[in-house]
């Protein structure tokens, strides 16, 4: 069950509209990196998952990446403004919300893309969703990290910077779940053949790479040992 605060996570305000913005920040509502992606893969994810303390975990960030979705899609109803005008977001490319729906956000990535389920990855097995989900993080994390550099509005760059951080708080709960399934699901049988354990020199000259053995991730952290 959701329930719908009336609230958002976080303050959202903008200092003036700029439909630039909105283009890009459209990125993080509908793209591939975006929020509603990964709460749309963290709940489907969630199904299957019969530890309950993962399960929470997998549910809890899920509800607040919609959170996250709702937070996008306040600032860039704001950018936008109040005058439908699609010549304000060239060269951008995102004339969907002034043609078709009325400057209201749109589930597109900032070129106009829809948004597709594709983006959604769900395996079946922890050790693989998991991995994913820090990959899904880490990717969000660099889009936010190219917006704060593009965007010159300090309110919605404070709404980076919390929605950058919450990414980072979400990385580092995922790996600490990773910690806990080691010897479960495609990592219990990590390393059965000696085949695992090889690492092939295909780049002629110098070795700039050096492993001998390949050992299993750990993702430990001591601070969350």
């Amino acid at each position: 069950m959701f329930r719908h605060d009336k609230h958002l996570l976080e303050m959202v305000r903008v200092e003036r509209p700029n439909p630039q913005y909105a283009a890009m920040l459209q990125e993080q509502l509908g793209g591939p990196q975006g929020e509603l992606k990964a709460a749309l893969q963290y709940v489907s994810q969630s199904f299957r998952i019969k530890d309950p303390e993962i399960k929470d975990l997998f549910l809890d960030i899920a509800s607040e990446e919609f959170s996250h979705m709702e937070m996008v899609a306040t600032a860039v109803n704001l950018l936008n403004g109040h005058d439908i005008n699609a010549q304000g977001t060239q060269p951008a490319g995102n004339i969907e919300a002034n043609v078709l729906t009325g400057l209201a956000p749109y589930l597109t990535n900032g070129s106009g893309v829809p948004f597709t389920a594709t983006y959604v990855n769900v395996t079946g097995d922890l050790a693989a969703d998991i991995l994913s989900n820090i990959a899904a993080e880490q990717r969000a994390k660099v889009v936010y990290e190219y917006l704060h550099r593009q965007i010159n509005d300090r309110h919605v760059r404070q709404t980076i910077d919390f929605l950058l951080n919450r990414e980072e708080a979400h990385n580092t709960l995922f790996r600490q779940a990773f910690q806990k399934i080691q010897d479960s699901g495609s990592n219990r049988d990590w390393g059965v053949d000696q085949n695992a354990r090889l690492y092939f020199d295909l780049s002629p000259g110098v070795n700039h790479f050096h492993v001998h053995s390949p050992q299993p991730p750990a993702f430990q952290n001591p601070n969350f040992a």
